[in-house]
């Protein structure tokens, strides 16, 4: 069993702890998104794969802590706390710059510690070396919150609730911040497969863009497009969650 210290705990959220599962898949939110997001995943995957959520500082319990300033922070942090967990094979689903930051928590872990993933799922954002040139993270509290409208990822109901979104806004800018400052660093490919997911209309990733995951991974990779833009999950969750079950439980 692993025991988790009062540190790891901040980091690590099992919203339904299965710990004989066999495989376990590790979920990582979007700029501005929290664990939370990911309960109806860890509710509707199959028993035989225990699903860790990260929590990343600055937002909801963890407000008070400083927002992490880069992915290369996060991925140093994230890379630290799933060391206890690498002893069953470990998948990862990263939504939007939850994409990115698996990629390199990936990289980590092969790197420093020999640990392959049994899949890296990348959704709703463009491979690493494909770059933008993106200033959200520069734009007034209105402009952030006019992002978030857009890409309808948020409550509408917490978008019009002034003291709540001004609380959550310096999390939702840094974050921001961390995702568009993002560069590249060419290096050794992955040795896990790569799976990426995209909306047809997303307006933050071309299909070609997601498409371009392929090339950091040295085995398999897949690609699929489902109809919907940046949000496409929450729309079609059911096979969203059969693509990664029927990954995880071949483990």
């Amino acid at each position: 069993m692993t025991t988790l210290t009062e540190h790891d705990r901040l980091w690590i959220r099992r919203y339904d702890p299965r710990p004989d599962a066999a495989a376990r898949m590790v979920c990582l939110p979007h700029a501005g998104g929290s664990a939370t997001f990911y309960r109806p995943v860890s509710a509707a995957l199959p028993e035989s794969v225990d699903v860790l959520a990260v929590q990343y500082p600055g937002r909801q319990d963890r407000r008070n802590e400083p927002c992490a300033t880069s992915v290369g922070e996060l991925a140093d942090h994230v890379t630290s706390v799933l060391l206890p967990w690498t002893d069953r094979p470990l998948f990862f689903f990263g939504h939007s710059m939850g994409a990115t930051l698996g990629f390199e928590v990936a990289r980590r872990l092969e790197r420093d510690h020999g640990v392959v993933l049994g899949a890296l799922f990348a959704s709703a954002r463009r491979a690493p070396s494909c770059p933008r040139d993106e200033t959200v993270h520069l734009r007034d509290d209105d402009g952030l919150v006019e992002e978030m409208r857009q890409l309808s990822g948020t409550d509408s109901a917490i978008l019009d609730d002034e003291e709540l979104i001004r609380m959550a806004l310096p999390a939702i800018r840094a974050d921001y911040r961390a995702a568009e400052t993002y560069v590249y660093e060419p290096g050794p490919n992955l040795r896990c497969p790569i799976v990426s997911l995209v909306g047809d209309a997303d307006p933050k990733v071309t299909v070609d863009e997601a498409r371009a995951w392929s090339r950091h991974t040295d085995t398999s990779s897949e690609f699929h497009v489902f109809e919907g833009g940046h949000f496409y999950l929450t729309a079609h969750q059911k096979q969203v969650i059969a693509l990664l079950a029927g990954k995880a439980v071949q483990a």
